[in-house]
């Protein structure tokens, strides 16, 4: 009798060691069934594509979490983040000084993150047959302020290039890639000649130049890897050389000054929410390989631990 009873307490101990595991398991499945909520993020074209792949993959897994991108460049961005109508803010640069103030009056603190390396691509039309590459001095003669009105035709630029006028396309005032060229290009003024065919909207300006024979523009490097088969992509020399935009020149540095880092912005009531936690943690975890698919060049990969330690740090304080 006393070995039934054993026998029937052993089943009933095995049977509720099994329910508290199967319990715990359907704890840490609803845990993560039931992450939901919505993400807000805006700002750079240039950081879009990581974004919306990081958005995509994350949106597998947590379906119940929406995520919500805008594309109003840089600065329009970072005017949301400043006024709290946005979680994340895409920038293709750092942020200013005025926009650090206006985050400032209404108290949001922010953590920067770096994503990955960009190249800005000088452009043409495969039609063009003259050019073959630009020196840096000459791409600041076509671009400065005081060229406006006045540097007009190819011919101005060199003298065995056509005496044909030349229909600039670039980013708008707005991108924080327009403000990057600028001020690597032109100067520290961060300003540009303003009778260019401007447009926050990348896909215009591709179309703009590869259907002008005299056309020349600039965007990112990644607009560039999509729409290879419709443009020419042209050299820079910065003294040392004509270097093209690609994984090894922007990845170690040779394609100067065109080349940068790019970044997220996350604000610290965000950061307290447990879906965008989760997201920028998934961020971290994944975009080595997101940010080569959208034809961006990743950090070392210690560098995406060091980013992720640092949200880490921000979110404990």
């Amino acid at each position: 009798m006393k070995t039934v009873i054993n026998f029937i307490l052993l089943i009933g101990l095995v049977a509720g060691f099994s329910s508290c595991i199967k319990q715990k398991s359907n704890e840490t499945g609803d845990e993560k069934a039931t992450l939901s909520g919505s993400i807000s993020i805006d700002g750079s074209s240039t950081v879009y594509p990581v974004t919306e792949a990081v958005a995509e993959e994350f949106g597998l897994e947590n379906p119940d979490v929406k995520v919500t991108i805008g594309v109003s460049g840089t600065g329009g961005g970072f005017k949301k983040f400043a006024r709290k109508e946005t979680d994340i803010s895409n920038a293709s640069r750092p942020i200013k000084d005025s926009e650090k103030e206006a985050c400032a009056e209404n108290e949001i603190s922010y953590v920067e993150l770096t994503i990955a390396y960009d190249g800005l691509a000088v452009l043409i039309s495969p039609e063009n047959d003259w050019v073959d590459y630009f020196t840096v001095t000459e791409l600041k003669k076509i671009w400065e302020p005081g060229a406006q009105g006045k540097i007009m035709k190819w011919n101005q630029i060199r003298p065995e290039w056509p005496n044909e006028e030349m229909h600039l396309f670039g980013p708008g005032v707005a991108s924080g890639t327009y403000d990057y060229f600028t001020e690597a290009i032109v100067g520290e003024s961060g300003a540009s000649r303003g009778d260019f065919t401007a447009s926050e909207d990348d896909n215009v300006l591709v179309q703009g130049i590869a259907n002008d024979k005299y056309g020349l523009g600039f965007f990112g490097l990644a607009y560039y890897e999509e729409n290879k088969d419709k443009l020419a992509l042209v050299g820079v020399d910065n003294g040392t050389g004509p270097v093209k935009p690609n994984l090894e020149t922007v990845g170690n540095g040779s394609y100067a000054p065109l080349s940068r880092p790019v970044f997220i912005y996350v604000n610290d009531a965000a950061a307290a929410r447990k879906e965008v936690k989760a997201f920028v943690r998934f961020y971290f975890e994944n975009a080595a390989e997101l940010v080569k698919e959208v034809g961006y060049i990743p950090l070392p990969a210690a560098e995406y631990g060091v980013e992720k330690a640092e949200f880490e740090a921000f979110i404990a304080k």
